[in-house]
């Protein structure tokens, strides 16, 4: 397949590097044109891959128009927040129809931030209504630094139209790489979002000096809250014990390569949010999505007392052993039965 990739950091890269493996195709589109040159030139992504040689194959460019001409397939790897704008510049650049592409893919993790929808939401606003059958999420535990060096990995393409999950399944599926479909869109993409709320107070509580066990509470009872949002949003329970659910949230969690973590961590070490933020080369989806969820979870009368207290601590200058003491000490409860109830 032709396939172009909308988003040149880490995880389009990678994507590129996967797609390439398949012999697809492959055109990368990379935002900075200062960037694309140095890419070209040394067929590396220094910034975020750096050892990671870009097969000569693959096409680097700064055009979007470039990237996406002919293409059969788009993958869309940026910034949550920029998602909208690149949709629109799609449909100038391929046309209204988008005629000869069958399936756009979205890779882009988060929240809208003034309209609060998921990245798909997004899409479908944008796009057609005849393309909006093409639109499958690629999500669940995956890690670009790993991913691009073959550690085996597994994740999820979740769509309403099972023959666009299965061409992505088909496509993106290597020896290292595991593709199962869902058709769960709106419980992956939740799970996707606010996993990374739940990362950053993973890594407050590293910050903190707090050991596993209380890493292992915090992580259950964010599950808690992810389900308990995405059950409200019409998503299926069952989606928050697989791979976009329970898995990633480990991932992102547990890893050093998590962006999300990291942030919670220096938070938690007395770090203040922008310093935290200058410190990434990587954009940490949670902080915006931490404003997000919680508007979000207001508007379903959903409660996320995590969620609450991170965004309290990163935008309202709230201590972190404050944050963590007002959790220990709400009302007891029984610990459900089921995962989603309260």
């Amino acid at each position: 397949m032709k396939i172009g990739i909308l988003g040149g950091g880490g995880w389009g890269t990678t994507l590129a590097l996967l797609l390439d493996s398949r012999d697809h195709e492959v055109r990368l589109w990379v935002y900075e044109a200062d960037e694309t040159e140095r890419m070209r030139r040394t067929r590396e992504n220094t910034t975020f891959l750096p050892g990671v040689r870009i097969p000569d194959r693959i096409l680097i460019t700064n055009s979007q128009s470039e990237a996406v001409r002919n293409a059969e397939a788009i993958v869309i790897a940026t910034p949550s927040r920029v998602v909208r704008d690149v949709a629109r510049k799609l449909l100038e650049d391929a046309g209204p129809e988008l005629k000869g592409i069958q399936a756009i893919v979205s890779g882009s993790k988060g929240l809208e931030p003034k309209t609060l929808l998921r990245m798909s939401e997004v899409l479908a606003q944008v796009l057609p209504e005849r393309s909006r059958s093409s639109l499958v999420v690629l999500t669940g535990p995956s890690h670009a630094e790993e991913v691009s060096r073959r550690v085996p990995t597994a994740v999820v393409a979740a769509s309403s139209d099972p023959a666009s999950a299965g061409l992505v399944q088909e496509a993106f599926s290597t020896e290292w790489f595991r593709v199962y479909t869902n058709d769960d869109v709106a419980g992956v993409e939740i799970a996707a979002a606010l996993k990374n709320v739940v990362a950053i107070a993973a890594g407050i509580c590293d910050g903190l000096g707090f050991g596993d066990s209380t890493k292992g509470a915090l992580l259950t009872r964010g599950l808690v809250e992810i389900a308990r949002l995405g059950e409200a949003l019409g998503a299926r329970p069952a989606t928050f014990s697989g791979l976009a659910g329970m898995g990633d949230l480990i991932a992102t969690a547990m890893s050093r390569h998590s962006r999300n973590r990291r942030l919670g961590e220096a938070i938690g070490k007395g770090m203040k949010l922008e310093e935290a933020l200058a410190a990434s080369k990587m954009v940490v989806e949670g902080v915006g999505t931490a404003h997000a969820a919680v508007d979000l979870s207001r508007r379903h009368g959903v409660e996320l007392p995590i969620a609450e207290q991170v965004r309290a601590i990163l935008f309202e200058g709230k201590s972190a052993t404050a944050a963590i003491r007002e959790l220990l000490t709400r009302d007891l409860k029984a610990e459900p039965r089921a995962l989603t109830r309260r």
